[in-house]
């Protein structure tokens, strides 16, 4: 791709504006400027409709957009996706819904998990089951599950997932929940999915235990899946979300050390895990190492996408509709996509973002100067860039429902509102 990609955002602009990301990837050589070489799954005289290699695929001048971005944030005026052309989706209807797809295999995710953290005492298992109980989004195990079907259909075998990535799937959002109940500790927070934390309701003590004992399980259920291979993925993640933890606990003086540690930060603390899960599954089915990062990479881009959006919510939607409250990230001193952006078009965040916005109405002012700059449209572009790159990923796979699916949950993670 010849060009700053800013500059390409902007000449697709113009020639593409009403484009959504669906529609995006739908267009086939109509002009657009392409990132892909020759589909791996296209028929040929040569290739018989069988992939050839993976490799060959990617563009190796891809462009490394977060490196960009940390040099050229103030011009990033542009908040329509770029063109790409990606192969078509599996069929010429829409892709089904990625809940629907996997509702089947997570209709027994928490019963399951349950099972998992069964304790003789009453307490602990009231507190252990407290998360557990349906309401979640379950969007991390729903991933998973695509994913592994996916991956299962790419490597010649039936859809139907592997015991182990069943598990798989049910570790990630244990994990997920046990690092829950710990943020809630460190932050202090008192409401989480609609209702009161543990913290809140029995205190620090038995909260950080209640994680403990949840990752323990976890660690168990992994174990049992017998792949050393798996363990050493999954327990990446854990290391992750540790050292995204005290990351966060810092900030960078320099701004563009400042963006790059809040987005290495948001990988550990969000991204690792739907990463890492991905390729735990993909090493369950396939060899081949080239697969095993494409599993990676979707979940990678994905996942900090989520996190993106999320902090945008964090300046956009009530607390009733969150379940959490609003501007929490200020208020715990932290400076996410949206106040970095705006800290371009007002300087005195800067100071405000240094101190952690401790002073009497830095959160205030620092609320009030997102909402006045493009901070939000801005982190909510940067997300599309990430889908963007999901989609690339995952469209090296052989079409299926389960893949197509994955290409729709990216434009549902820009357009969620809780």
């Amino acid at each position: 791709m010849a060009g700053p990609w800013w500059s390409q955002c902007r000449r697709w602009s113009t020639r593409c504006p009403n484009a959504g990301l669906l529609q995006t990837f739908r267009r086939l050589n109509g002009g657009c400027v392409s990132s892909l070489g020759r589909s791996p799954w296209s028929s040929g005289p040569r290739s018989e409709g069988r992939p050839s290699s993976l490799s060959t695929q990617i563009n190796p001048n891809t462009l490394n957009f977060t490196s960009s971005l940390t040099r050229h944030k103030s011009r990033l005026l542009v908040h329509t996706l770029p063109s790409c052309c990606y192969r078509t989706i599996h069929s010429d209807a829409k892709p089904k819904d990625p809940f629907t797809l996997a509702q089947n295999d997570l209709k027994s995710l928490y019963d399951d998990i349950r099972k998992e953290l069964f304790v003789s005492k009453e307490e602990l298992k009231f507190l252990c089951d407290y998360y557990f109980d349906g309401k979640g989004k379950a969007i991390r195990p729903m991933i998973v599950v695509l994913m592994a079907r996916a991956l299962n259909i790419h490597s010649n075998r039936a859809g139907d997932l592997l015991p182990g990535q069943r598990a798989i799937a049910m570790i990630s959002e244990m994990i997920h929940t046990a690092s829950l109940v710990h943020d809630d500790v460190i932050d202090g927070s008192d409401k989480r999915r609609g209702k009161k934390t543990i913290n809140n309701m029995w205190g620090e003590r038995k909260a950080i235990l209640v994680g403990d004992f949840i990752l323990s399980a976890a660690s168990m259920a992994l174990a049992r899946i017998g792949n050393i291979t798996v363990v050493k993925v999954l327990s990446q993640v854990i290391e992750d979300l540790v050292r995204g933890e005290f990351m966060q606990l810092g900030s960078k003086e320099n701004e563009n050390e400042r963006f790059k540690h809040y987005l290495e930060k948001t990988f550990k603390k969000t991204a690792s895990l739907i990463a890492n899960s991905c390729k735990a599954v993909s090493i369950l089915v396939n060899s081949d190492p080239e697969v095993h990062e494409i599993a990676y990479q979707y979940g990678k881009n994905v996942g900090i996408a989520f996190q993106l959006v999320d902090d945008v919510l964090d300046f956009t939607s009530g607390a009733s509709h969150l379940g959490k409250p609003t501007a929490a990230d200020l208020k715990l001193g932290l400076a996410t996509g949206p106040v970095l952006f705006a800290c371009q078009q007002f300087p005195e965040l800067h100071a405000m973002i240094m101190r952690r916005f401790s002073t009497k109405g830095d959160v205030d002012r620092a609320w009030q100067y997102v909402l006045q700059s493009d901070g939000v449209q801005q982190t909510n572009y940067l997300a599309q860039r990430y889908c963007q790159e999901a989609i690339r990923q995952v469209s090296m796979l052989r079409p299926s429902p389960e893949r197509d699916a994955l290409i729709r949950l990216t434009e549902m993670v820009l357009t969620r509102d809780k």
